[in-house]
């Protein structure tokens, strides 16, 4: 009688075998999140408490802060494809040290504009690189398993930076918050120095050929497949906004709960991400980012259908609602999240890599800068429009993504770096 060998404690969590390897990126990872977490919350407070400005003269200068920094990404992009993933993410840590460093003397509105845009140029800069980073660290058959860790390390560092930051702020008045910005321009400074110490070891693939035609952004705009991809990309983005504009409105102002149900739901958020990311990729393995990414979209749909009809419940099933749609949405976000990465690297040619994840970037910016006004102006008309809509648009992405299996003559499958092509 044989038995069947042990399956490896790393295979069962659905880890990387290289990240062994990589420490300092993954420590840079989970630094430059655990940054995030501190301060997210926080920026009107900081400036609220610190200066003598009015909360809405504030408002506006982080408003507009992030308004400026909305191209961002299409200036990283050339970069990246200059110089390398690497070196202008670490530089973007850097500048984001800088620009934190900067809270601690800005008492101006100019100066408050000044310091957020450059906080946010410097966020910015480092996700729209850190896919890249990520195909440094890995080769092409464990880039989902990679992806998924650098999504487990974000939630835990955001999680952990947001709880310090709480106890900060509610424990130290102004010199708690004035320490919080100083921890955060610090991580990132660690962060930035990590990914310089940082070297892949794996060995440089074969240079691509470039594409025939023109060169630059006009190529990432003329090749439809992948804008389909950043457009179908778009409804996650806005779904992923929920979490942060939506949620504590509909339990407070819709279920009448309090605030702490709101609290609960984002924890839950946090820790299923944490605990279970990996484990559902590894389950994932085999099939294809598209359909993966595509079930990720259904599973939104289906939770936001369960938070639309929440107000007309009564009694237990209120609570049972939001945990199941809570649970739901988690999951969508875990199912999906890998395969969005892989197809946003997998679509793109590798010659203007830096490009292409720079316009997928965007969609992030456009649709960050838009989702809490949007959602805040349906929420207005009825509890249930918001739901609906982001509903309505997980549902259209569905076809979208599904319509990307299908090569065309005029785009054709474009091949990874180890010359076979890549199936989506």
């Amino acid at each position: 009688m044989t038995t069947a060998p042990a399956v490896p404690l790393r295979d069962r969590l659905g880890l990387p075998a290289s990240a062994g390897r990589h420490r300092r990126l993954i420590g840079a990872h989970l630094i430059d999140s655990l940054g995030t977490g501190l301060v997210l919350a926080f920026t009107l407070v900081y400036f609220a408490r610190t200066t003598s400005l009015p909360l809405t003269a504030i408002g506006a200068a982080v408003s507009a802060a992030r308004l400026l920094a909305l191209p961002t990404a299409l200036g990283v992009g050339p970069l990246i494809d200059r110089y390398g993933a690497r070196p202008v993410a670490a530089a973007a840590n850097v500048l984001s040290a800088l620009a934190y460093a900067g809270f601690l003397l800005a008492d101006r509105i100019w100066a408050i504009v000044l310091v957020c845009l450059l906080a946010q140029v410097g966020q910015a800069g480092y996700w729209t690189a850190s896919t890249g980073l990520v195909v440094l660290a890995s080769p092409p058959e464990e880039r989902t398993r990679w992806f998924a860790l650098v999504q487990t390390l974000r939630n835990t560092g955001m999680g952990l930076g947001g709880a310090v930051g709480a106890l900060l702020v509610g424990d130290g008045g102004a010199g708690g918050l004035r320490l919080l910005v100083t921890l955060n321009a610090l991580s990132y400074l660690a962060a930035g120095v990590l990914l310089t110490a940082w070297k892949p070891g794996a060995p440089a693939p074969a240079a691509a050929p470039r594409p025939s035609g023109e060169g630059g952004y006009r190529a990432v705009l003329t090749d439809r497949r992948y804008l389909l991809m950043v457009t179908s990309n778009l409804s996650f983005v806005l779904s992923s906004m929920a979490l942060s504009v939506l949620i504590a409105l509909h339990v407070t102002e819709a279920l009448h709960l309090g605030a702490a149900v709101a609290g609960a739901l984002l924890v839950l958020n946090g820790v299923q991400v944490v605990v279970t990311q990996n484990p559902v990729s590894r389950l994932l393995e085999g099939v294809r980012p598209t359909r993966a990414v595509a079930a990720g979209s259904v599973l939104n749909a289906l939770a936001f259908a369960v938070f639309a009809v929440l107000p007309g419940a009564s009694g237990w099933l209120v609570g049972t609602g939001l945990v199941a749609a809570m649970l739901v949405y988690n999951l969508a976000e875990t199912v999906a999240t890998p395969g969005r990465e892989e197809l946003s690297v997998a679509l793109a040619h590798p010659a203007r890599r830096g490009r292409y994840l720079a316009v997928n970037q965007l969609s992030w910016s456009i649709g960050q800068a838009l989702a809490p006004g949007l959602l805040t102006l349906l929420f207005v008309h009825g509890s249930a429009w918001p739901w609906l809509f982001l509903l309505a648009a997980s549902l259209a992405a569905v076809p979208a993504l599904l319509r990307l299996e299908r090569p065309t003559a005029a785009v054709p499958d474009i091949p990874s770096e180890n010359g076979t092509p890549v199936r989506v």
